[in-house]
């Protein structure tokens, strides 16, 4: 493997990691749908729509 083939491979798994972070975060605080434009008060239907 090159350098650049490391490089991005950390960038990717870096993303990865970072969505899985925020994912968790945003679950654990209580939040229904996860970048609902309701801005946390939505009622948890919007894969209804």
């Amino acid at each position: 493997m090159q350098l650049i083939d490391v490089l991005i491979l950390a960038v990717i798994i870096a993303i990865i990691g970072f969505s899985g972070w925020y994912i968790y975060k945003s679950k654990k605080s209580g939040s229904k749908c996860i970048g609902c434009p309701e801005s946390g008060k939505c009622s948890g239907c919007c894969h209804k729509q």
